[in-house]
């Protein structure tokens, strides 16, 4: 997975944090209850529950290359002899300054192994881009009869990891960055219906121009739309997610690349379970669609994750 495809989807769990919480169509019931602190875990692991203070946790992932989708939105499988396998350990935190605000941060590691026939397998890896996000919420999940919860997310992901340029190894697997930074802001919406629940994210990320080896090159403005559903028992949930994410052409010294813009469509499916009231596992799954025209030049990755999560009260 290339580091541009990996920065933004570590930027989206940092900044989501979590984003199921639950809104109300009436006021909060048992089993209302249980969906939001069931719920809230569902989607990603960051995410504070309501009578939560803090909570710390690890995520690992492991996936392999199934292909990828060129300019004009073809999908192409991997060449005749190369393989690509990606692998990431991200530690993250949370702290709640207010009784509506939360800060959290995501520190990455990616590690990944690659071939070619010409130059045969190399592995490589290290510290990725450091996020840090906040959120706010305006309207809690059961505070109003018909509203759902709505929220302010914004967040800072910084260039800490090593940039494509900066890689020694032939194949770029010592890359763990984008090698810009990221201003990430978005809005989510959420609700539920009984046990069931629904969350809808939008996230635009700006990421600034940078200057390598002489040429200043920069990206365009990503947008990222996220929608999540799923069902929760009294200590388990389970979720489907899908995220779309979308970009313009990027610029080489202030001129436009041509057929450079970027699209990604990945699904995701997870379930969440607390072992006790201040630890909690989730598992999950994860494909980009390997159909014409749903991306455009990013890679495809069939992967797994797991995750854990200790919370203080």
């Amino acid at each position: 997975m290339s580091a541009d495809a990996a920065s933004h989807g570590r930027a989206h769990l940092a900044l989501i944090g979590g984003a199921v919480v639950l809104g109300a169509l009436t006021a909060a019931g048992t089993v209302r209850a249980q969906a939001c602190c069931a719920g809230a875990a569902a989607i990603t692991p960051g995410r504070l529950i309501l009578h939560e203070r803090a909570l710390a946790g690890v995520e690992v992932r492991g996936s392999v290359l199934t292909g990828s989708h060129a300019a004009d939105g073809t999908f192409r499988a991997p060449p005749s002899g190369t393989s690509e396998w990606d692998f990431e350990q991200d530690l993250f935190a949370s702290l709640a300054l207010t009784d509506r605000a939360q800060a959290s941060v995501l520190a990455p590691f990616l590690e990944s192994a690659r071939r070619s026939p010409t130059t045969g397998s190399e592995f490589g890896g290290g510290l990725g881009d450091v996020n840090a996000s906040v959120r706010y919420d305006f309207v809690w999940s059961h505070e109003y009869r018909y509203l759902p919860g709505l929220a302010l997310l914004a967040g800072v992901t910084l260039p800490s990891g090593r940039p494509p340029e900066s890689a020694k190894k032939p194949l770029g697997s010592d890359a763990t960055g984008l090698g810009a930074v990221q201003a990430n802001l978005g809005v989510a919406a959420e609700r539920s219906f009984g046990a069931w629940f629904a969350d809808i994210a939008l996230l635009g990320a700006k990421r600034f121009d940078r200057t390598a080896r002489g040429v200043r090159s920069g990206l365009a403005t990503q947008f990222t739309g996220i929608a999540a559903g799923g069902y929760a028992w009294t200590q388990t949930s389970a979720a489907l997610a899908v995220t779309y994410a979308a970009e313009g052409d990027a610029s080489l010294d202030g001129a436009r690349v041509p057929s450079s813009a970027k699209r990604e469509l990945r699904l995701t499916g997870s379930v969440t379970t607390s072992l006790s009231d201040t630890v909690r596992l989730r598992g999950g799954a994860f494909f980009d669609a390997p159909l014409d025209g749903v991306a455009q030049n990013e890679p495809d990755a069939l992967g797994l994750s797991a995750t854990f999560v200790k919370s203080f009260l």
